[in-house]
C-alpha cells in the first residue's frame, strides 16, 4: 500500500508540474496587454510600459515562470491586476463557495445514483430498470444552462417557492444558505445522476453474473446477505472513479451554473479573470482546480486499491 501511495504521489507531482507549465504558457499567449487593460485605452504608451514593468510582465518568460511557481509553492499566488490585492483570499473564498455547492450536490447524487443503479441492475430488463435508465439518460443529455433556466423560470419566477441565489452566502444562517443552494444544485443532480447510475448498474450486473456471487448463493446465503457482502463491495468499484472525477468537475467546472445563478464560485472567478485579462487570478484559479482534480483522483485510487485486494497483489508482484 505504501508503494502504491508513493507511486501515485510521484505521478501527481509530475502531472501538476506539467499542468503549471501549460497554464503559464497559456496565460502568456492570451491576447491583451495587462497594463493597457488596467489603465484603459486612453493611457499613454509610456504609462503602460511603466505599469508593465511594475507588474513584471516584461521580464523573460523563464524568470516569470520561476517567480510565479516559486510564489505558489510558498502560498503566494501573486497580486491581482484588476483588484490590486493578493489573489489568495479571493481564490480561497471562491473555492469555499464552490465546495459548498459541490458538497450538497454530492450528498444528493451519490446515494440517489447508487441506489438507482443498483435497483436497475437487480431488476434488469424489467419496468424499473427501463424507467431508471431512461430517466438518467434523458437527464444527462440536457445541458445545465437549459435545465437551470427552466428551474429559475418555474420555481423562482412563476411559483416563487425558491429564492434566487445572489452574492456570497457566508454571512447567512445555514438553513438560508441551503435554500439558496437548492436551485444551482438541481441542474448538477440531473446531469450527474445518469453517469453515476449507469456505472453502478453496470458494476452490479457484472458482480451478479460473477462466479463468487453464484457460489455464495449456492451456499444458501440469503439474497440480502449476498448483495450486501459480495455484490455491493465489488460492484461499486467503477463508481468510485466516476464520483472522484465528477468531484473535480463540481469544484472547478461549474462556470455555466455559477454564471447562470450569479454564484461567486471559483468557476465564475476564473471566467471573470479570463475576461478581464487578470493573469495572476486566472493562473492561480486554474492551478487550484487542477490540484483538486489530482487530489480527488488520488483519493479514488486509494479507495479502489483498499476495496480491491487484487490491485495490491499486482503492485507487489
Amino acid at each position: 500500500m505504501t508503494r502504491i501511495l508513493l507511486r501515485r504521489a510521484a505521478l501527481a507531482v509530475v502531472t501538476l508540474w506539467i499542468l503549471s507549465l501549460i497554464i503559464f504558457l497559456a496565460g502568456q499567449v492570451l491576447p491583451g496587454d495587462p497594463g493597457r487593460n488596467v489603465l484603459g485605452p486612453l493611457a499613454s504608451a509610456a504609462a503602460v510600459r511603466t505599469y508593465d514593468q511594475q507588474l513584471g510582465v516584461d521580464r523573460p518568460l523563464v524568470v516569470q515562470y520561476l517567480s510565479w511557481i516559486g510564489g505558489m509553492l510558498h502560498g503566494n499566488m501573486g497580486i491581482s491586476y484588476i483588484y490590486r490585492t493578493p489573489v489568495e483570499p479571493i481564490i480561497i473564498g471562491a473555492l469555499g463557495n464552490s465546495a459548498k455547492l459541490a458538497l450538497l450536490a454530492l450528498l444528493i447524487i451519490i446515494p440517489l445514483g447508487i441506489t438507482g443503479g443498483v435497483l436497475a441492475a437487480l431488476h434488469r430488463g424489467r419496468f424499473i430498470d427501463r424507467i431508471i435508465s431512461l430517466t438518467g439518460l434523458s437527464a444527462s443529455t440536457v445541458p445545465e444552462f437549459v435545465s437551470g433556466i427552466v428551474i429559475i423560470t418555474v420555481f423562482a419566477v412563476a411559483l416563487k417557492v425558491l429564492p434566487y441565489p445572489t452574492g456570497a452566502l457566508s454571512g447567512l444562517p445555514l438553513p438560508t444558505q441551503l435554500d439558496h443552494l437548492i436551485m444551482p444544485v438541481v441542474p448538477l443532480v440531473l446531469v450527474l445522476f445518469g453517469y453515476v447510475a449507469r456505472m453502478a448498474r453496470a458494476g452490479t450486473i457484472e458482480a451478479l453474473d460473477s462466479d463468487y456471487a453464484r457460489t455464495a448463493a449456492l451456499k444458501g446465503l440469503p439474497r440480502s446477505v449476498v448483495i450486501r457482502r459480495h455484490i455491493l463491495r465489488n460492484s461499486l468499484l467503477p463508481t468510485i472513479t466516476v464520483i472522484a472525477t465528477q468531484t473535480g468537475y463540481l469544484i472547478g467546472g461549474l462556470v455555466v451554473v455559477e454564471r447562470l445563478f450569479d454564484y461567486p464560485g471559483i468557476g465564475d472567478q476564473i471566467y471573470s479573470a479570463a475576461t478581464l485579462k487578470d493573469f495572476p487570478m486566472l493562473e492561480a484559479g486554474v492551478l487550484i482546480v487542477g490540484v483538486v482534480y489530482l487530489v480527488a483522483t488520488l483519493i479514488a485510487d486509494v479507495l479502489y486499491t483498499v476495496l480491491n485486494p487484487r490491485l495490491r497483489v499486482e503492485a507487489v508482484t
